[in-house]
């Protein structure tokens, strides 16, 4: 028995079949969040809402309309009793077409990419103005970007261009950061998820982890991190970041980079991750057969941070539940690998939804409280800035109550099937047993492999 009570052995990693048949959300639930929206507004006092969106920051838009901005801007524009607007750029007017609800979708060639034609050369001045903007009618507005900001200094900040603000304040009697309707901890309305985007990110999360699982076992010493990144063989999801596949000190060093000519060595310590809207697997380790390969001075690099790092993870993974606070979850990593030689810095955990990252609860003292349709990201990850580099054991997870899990059941019961699966993997091969409310996402749930040439050597319950 080891100090922590885990143990890198051989395993046996069950298959899983790839879904095929990607869900879809129904019109109807897409036109019950715009409902949801004007319920939040008039919550809050709000006259209007104007949700802006870009390549990056999609993830608002997607959720109202189905329809993400690609490589121009949009801004959806809500007034009560008046139908939803957007304004979107050339290259957009076919693609928002397809919302599946009732939207006026109008050209704003100034959306578009520089130079393009401007055919109607309408001002935002006269567009806002159309869609029912005025101080007079909506004194109050809220805009959306994608930061709820918090903290000292931040009173009235925007995360959107400043050219919309100005356009929009004209409009009103006063302006306010809105994005709190979206991704506030508990009430935000991305923060809780409905079975239909709990089946796609299922779909999501399984292709993505398996993807992982693949670069794993195929890497090998002389490729490049791209030839490294092609294992992966990914599907074409819309990814939620750039995919990662570095090797080496310095390139692991940049933890986010892309994958680039470098030429993979034994003893590297080596780092990949991928993720599709609503999910993410990544993975961390050395480029090594077993301990004698590591650098020197790392050859107890599996006792001295992956024993307790693992350990940590399962005790996540077997903690997190309904009504379960998002302090008593932090304090799971804290009261295990608090101490600075660990170097954990960022909360151990948060919210996922199709951006990767949408907010954090997990935090010293929270309050929060993880409830049915939370879909939790497990993002554990220590920076030693040693010779020990890291690990990471990263994937996601969704808490259901008997309801919602009873309608998963019945409307997606390949989903289902796969999610048992995982549950079986996690208790059988890594002696990991979570609460029945917990969902894995991931087939690599609970696998972590730390030396990336042997595989099928991972840690487990010892």
């Amino acid at each position: 028995m080891t100090t922590w009570g885990f143990e890198l052995a051989e395993i046996d990693l069950p298959e899983f079949e790839l879904p095929r048949d990607k869900p879809v959300v129904p019109p109807s639930t897409y036109a019950a969040r715009v409902e949801s929206v004007y319920a939040a507004m008039e919550k809050h006092g709000l006259d209007a809402l104007a949700v802006y969106g870009d390549r990056e920051h999609f993830a608002n838009t997607q959720f109202l309309t189905g329809f993400d901005p690609r490589y121009e801007e949009s801004l959806i524009i809500l007034v009560p009793g008046r139908t939803p607007r957007i304004l979107v750029g050339n290259e957009s007017v076919a693609y928002a077409s397809g919302t599946p609800y009732p939207i006026d979708v109008v050209r704003f060639s100034k959306f578009s990419l520089n130079g393009q034609p401007d055919p109607d050369d309408s001002t935002l001045s006269a567009l806002l103005s159309d869609a029912g903007l005025s101080p007079s009618a909506t004194p109050r507005v809220g805009i959306a970007g994608w930061k709820n900001f918090s903290g000292a200094g931040t009173e009235g900040w925007m995360d959107v261009p400043h050219f919309i603000v100005t356009e929009i304040a004209a409009k009103a009697a006063s302006v306010e950061n809105a994005a709190y309707i979206f991704v506030a901890n508990e009430t935000g309305l991305r923060i809780t998820n409905d079975v239909d985007q709990i089946a796609y990110f299922e779909f999501a999360a399984g292709h993505g982890s398996t993807a992982i699982r693949r670069l794993l076992t195929d890497i090998r010493p002389g490729m490049t991190e791209l030839e490294a990144s092609a294992l992966m063989r990914p599907i074409m999801l819309p990814f939620n970041y750039h995919p990662t596949m570095l090797g080496g000190v310095e390139n692991t060093t940049y933890g986010v980079a892309s994958p680039g000519g470098r030429v993979l060595e034994l003893g590297d310590p080596v780092c990949a991750g991928i993720g599709y809207w609503g999910s993410n697997t990544a993975r961390a380790g050395f480029l090594v057969e077993d301990a004698s390969q590591l650098p020197d001075g790392a050859g107890d690099y599996v006792q001295k941070l992956i024993e307790p790092y693992y350990a940590t993870a399962a005790a996540w993974l077997e903690t997190i539940r309904i009504g379960l606070t998002a302090g008593e979850l932090y304090d799971v990593t804290a009261s295990r690998i608090g101490d600075p030689f660990y170097g954990v810095f960022l909360n151990p955990g948060h919210y996922i939804h199709l951006d990767e990252w949408p907010a954090s609860p997990v935090a010293p003292g929270s309050t929060t409280t993880f409830r049915s349709g939370n879909a939790i990201q497990l993002d554990i990850i220590p920076g030693t800035g040693s010779i020990y580099h890291t690990s990471q054991i990263e994937d996601g997870i969704v808490l259901a109550d008997a309801t919602l899990r009873a309608e998963l059941e019945a409307k997606y019961p390949a989903a289902w099937a796969r999610i048992q699966q995982r549950r079986t993997m996690l208790q059988d091969v890594f002696g990991i047993t979570v609460h029945e409310e917990v969902l894995p996402m991931s087939n690599a749930m609970g696998y972590l492999a730390p030396f990336w040439l042997s595989p099928n050597m991972a840690m487990r319950r010892a």
